[in-house]
């Protein structure tokens, strides 16, 4: 399943006037947001030394390899995680090892050594860029609750 977190911040507000329509008058919103933190923590949450993550990761192509039709070795990839600052959010990769030609649903793609393919998008926010978000959509804010370290907030809308 996918999260607010892995639509661009446009398409999560447009999620968000989805979830508003969906509520009906009087309804309400309880909804969670992964907030901005350390991009050190980011790092190693997203590459995890037990790799689960990179495991997940690549499972997109063992996918497109059953799915598909598609030839990746997965052992020609490697799992990338890095933080974009400018964007807020989180970049997942898989980085061809070697120069090759993959070919998925009877098409070649070439890829360089180093190239990248991008498989995922985790935006963080701010309480305030979720609220401001939420409530553009036609929400108010109730209620605010956060771990103890701010990492994650779980948040309460009522819709207007």
């Amino acid at each position: 399943g996918a999260t607010s977190g892995n639509f661009t911040p446009d398409a999560a507000h447009q999620l968000v006037r989805v979830m508003h329509h969906e509520a009906g008058p009087g309804g309400a919103l309880l909804i969670g947001a992964d907030l901005k933190k350390d991009p050190a923590i980011l790092h190693r949450a997203y590459n995890d030394d037990s790799g689960i993550t990179a495991a997940f990761n690549l499972n997109m192509l063992r996918r497109l390899n059953r799915e598909f039709g598609a030839d990746f070795n997965l052992a020609d990839f490697a799992h990338r995680a890095v933080w974009n600052e400018a964007s807020g959010r989180i970049e997942m990769h898989l980085v061809s090892r070697r120069k090759q030609t993959v070919c998925v649903a009877g098409r070649d793609f070439p890829l360089r050594a180093g190239e990248f393919i991008v498989t995922e998008h985790s935006h963080k926010y701010s309480l305030t860029e979720f609220r401001v978000m939420v409530q553009r959509a036609g929400f108010q804010a109730v209620e605010v609750w956060t771990d103890a370290r701010d990492w994650f907030s779980v948040q309460l809308f009522l819709r207007r």
